[in-house]
């Protein structure tokens, strides 16, 4: 699939069935390629325009696509984005929460934030007032967080957030896969929500109501094989049900940024201490499950590794980013991996 077949389908907007939406990709589906065609003559166009407004587009397919959302179920054809994709290279935490937040949630999600951002993380979440503005704000304290937008990543909302969206593309990346111009409808940002869990490694829920937007992010986050985490809160006010249903379900208690870290297995780290991911400490000549599991010049899907590694989908996707950030492999085009030689 072209760059422009694949904008053409970000076109269709609303309009671009979504369902097992990866695999089709990945085959090429004739019926996609055929809602594409009438929008194949838009598609440079539309690519014009943004490059001109700062706007970059990538599409699914490209090695540089952020490979923990290559992997999930229904990946856009492209993300439009504002900054540095390079913010995906390092460890991803996902927090979300309350837009109508208690001083302590905001409170704790800057905290939380800020601490993650020290120790070479980068947070994601979704510009939503609340405590979404709050961990944007919180991470770029120390260093780098990713907005994830229900509109196009020209139409900032809310409207107030737009400095600080600004101060993002600066330190950071506002992406969508909405195309430039497309209004924050509401139906737009519970698909944004499986964006945020796409892009992350674990999802930290802070201060959710049992009706809480919050809920589907951990919900796909649940799907696709990240973490879930959630942090108490006051069990008298009631606004954090949402939360404490995650913890009576399995969800890992996070107090401070060292209780995420743990929770995904990488080991206590102090203040100023870099993310340190599964496997940095494997002495010479230990066995790599992942690596044992592929032979050089062959692609692998992900079910594949899976099946040969033996590992869960959460571990096999953090290891098989460590694996690429170290140059042991590489990634091809529709979430496939490759040894290297």
């Amino acid at each position: 699939m072209t760059l422009d077949q694949a904008v053409a389908l970000s076109l269709l907007d609303d309009r671009l069935p979504r369902l097992g939406l990866t695999a089709r990709l990945a085959c090429d589906d004739p019926r996609l390629l055929k809602l594409a065609a009438p929008l194949l003559a838009e598609a440079p166009r539309a690519r014009g325009r943004a490059v001109a407004s700062g706007i970059r587009v990538i599409a699914w397919n490209d090695p540089d696509f952020p490979p923990l959302l290559a992997a999930i179920a229904d990946c856009p054809p492209v993300l439009w984005y504002r900054g540095s994709l390079a913010v995906l290279q390092v460890p991803t935490i996902a927090i979300v929460g309350s837009r109508a937040a208690t001083p302590v949630a905001l409170e704790t999600a800057a905290r939380l934030a800020s601490d993650l951002a020290a120790r070479g993380m980068t947070v994601v979440s979704g510009l939503a007032r609340g405590v979404d503005s709050a961990a944007h704000r919180g991470a770029l304290e120390h260093g780098a967080t990713v907005a994830v937008l229900g509109s196009g990543v020209d139409c900032i909302y809310p409207p107030e957030h737009k400095r600080l969206a600004e101060r993002i593309v600066g330190a950071g990346l506002v992406v969508s896969e909405h195309p430039p111009g497309s209004a924050p409808l509401p139906h737009h940002f519970p698909l944004r929500n499986r964006l945020i869990s796409g892009l992350s490694r674990a999802v930290v829920v802070i201060e959710a109501s049992e009706k809480s937007g919050s809920l589907i992010t951990a919900g796909c986050a649940l799907e696709q094989g990240r973490e879930v985490m959630a942090v108490p809160g006051n069990v008298l006010s009631g606004r954090n049900r949402g939360g404490h249903a995650l913890l009576r379900d399995g969800a890992k208690i996070v107090e401070t940024a060292d209780d995420i870290v743990e929770g995904l297995g990488w080991g206590s780290i102090g203040n100023g201490a870099r993310a340190v991911e599964p496997g940095a400490s494997c002495e010479k000549g230990c066995v790599d499950p992942v690596l044992e599991a592929m032979e050089a010049g062959q692609s692998y899907d992900l079910d594949a590794l899976a099946t040969g590694s033996g590992l869960d989908a959460q571990r096999l996707l953090t290891r098989l980013i460590e694996l690429e950030l170290n140059g042991l492999v590489r990634r091809e085009g529709g979430g496939r991996f490759v040894r290297s030689s």
